[in-house]
């Protein structure tokens, strides 16, 4: 009998690992200047950065126009410009707060009827230069739609391959469960992902101020047990930072913060990142990519030195008892 050559096999290579972070893209191309965002871009993709966030309608308030597109267009430059890079990014884009007069927002906006829905989807791919969106968002409910219109026409995006994940931001709770029941009744994709204000500092309930200003704009304790309670569900927070508010004695919170709560948890934070050697920035990302469910943080920056400060915090790991002192700082 003729002995056989073994096979040789392969080893499994390591799973990817990625840092649970969002790139938020929405000021490139208007506030940011080109030169400035393509810099960003290449140091994030070095550092091992994957998601890069924007929206159809970013950022009109930045642009004479009075209406967006600058920052998909910008990335649409920066892939072009960048053979090979697409295969290691996903990109998010948002549907549904476009003017449709100059600087109209929130009066006259898009919206998400069914044709908006789609035709925002095809701008985006062409802006970008793009064959598939890694992560579709409804940028805002709209309610003068029907439901079930609207989540037949965000699924169909997904069987046809055009985009790949579905999310909500800025969306109640219960109309995000709504439109996955109606999806699973369709047979075709629902929304999985959640897009919210969040940060380790909380504001009253209720309570509206500039760093708290939608009705359903931040991450409650009801998002929080409901993405930890189903896998599928991610959650990313955007402003984790509240503008710098954790370094920049000029930028305090709003009045919805003005409460106990906010003194006894900055109260921790100082101790904490003295105790890990760390900016209570760095921190704060830490606690919120580390907690259970893990918040993917969406950090904008206008500078490398913000960039290295927020890979280097959703890098941190905090050990059990500084994660405590943390969470029972109320």
């Amino acid at each position: 009998m003729t002995p056989t050559t073994p096979t040789t096999v392969p080893p499994t290579p390591p799973e990817r690992t990625e840092p649970n972070v969002a790139l938020g893209a929405m000021l490139f191309g208007t506030t940011i200047d080109e030169p400035t965002s393509f810099e960003i871009l290449d140091a994030y993709v070095d550092a091992g950065g994957v998601w890069i966030d924007t929206a159809d309608c970013y950022a009109f308030w930045a642009d004479p126009s009075g209406y967006g597109g600058q920052s998909e267009d910008l990335l649409g430059r920066w892939l072009a410009a960048r053979p090979g890079v697409r295969d290691r990014v996903r990109i998010a884009t948002k549907v549904g707060c476009e003017c449709l007069t100059p600087n109209s927002w929130p009066e006259v906006s898009e919206g998400l009827a069914p044709e908006v829905v789609r035709d925002v989807a095809e701008q985006s791919l062409r802006r970008m230069g793009i064959e598939h969106i890694d992560l579709y968002w409804a940028h805002r409910d709209d309610r003068d739609v029907a439901q079930a219109d609207n989540v037949a026409a965000f699924g169909s995006l997904v069987t046809e391959g055009k985009v790949g994940r579905l999310g909500h931001s800025n969306t109640a709770l219960w109309r995000t469960e709504r439109a996955r029941g109606i999806a699973a009744g369709l047979g075709i994709a629902g929304p999985t992902a959640l897009q919210l204000r969040y940060s380790y500092l909380q504001p009253r309930p209720m309570v509206r101020g500039r760093d708290h200003d939608h009705r359903f704009g931040w991450v409650t304790d009801e998002d929080l047990d409901y993405a930890a309670s189903d896998p599928d569900v991610d959650i990313w927070g955007y402003r984790p930072l509240i503008a710098g508010t954790y370094e920049r004695a000029d930028r305090p919170v709003s009045e919805a913060f003005e409460h106990v709560g906010t003194t006894r948890r900055l109260e921790a934070l100082a101790e904490v990142a003295d105790a890990v050697g760390h900016s209570r920035s760095e921190v704060v990302l830490a606690w919120m990519t580390g907690g259970v469910p893990a918040i993917t943080p969406v950090i904008g920056v206008s500078n490398l030195d913000q960039l290295a400060t927020a890979m280097t915090g959703v890098a941190l790991h905090l050990p059990t008892e500084l994660r405590s002192r943390l969470e029972e700082a109320w």
